[in-house]
């Protein structure tokens, strides 16, 4: 194989791990903002999702040198939720 070919490839595989990582963050948000909205409500809240997408995300991180994202914990969903009060 041609050092151009195996750079291409290499460059499509960065590609498809950016987007998929991309998607897997905008995934997180939306967990997020859903845990944030029950925890608000006083509704009983899991960040299981949250951080079982964070794994997904830091996996493709840890290949392809993207930043990590820490795994959320329930005290940081009251911190968070006392701060913005």
């Amino acid at each position: 194989m041609s050092v151009h070919l195996q750079i291409a490839k290499q460059v499509s595989n960065h590609r498809k791990a950016q987007k998929e990582f991309l998607a897997l963050d905008k995934k997180r948000e939306k967990a997020i903002d859903r845990v944030l909205e029950d925890a608000k409500k006083g509704l009983h809240v899991s960040v299981h999702e949250i951080n079982s997408i964070t794994k997904e995300m830091n996996n493709i991180a840890s290949t392809y040198h993207f930043p990590p994202r820490k795994e959320v914990s329930i005290d940081m969903v009251r911190d968070y939720l006392t701060k913005s009060e």
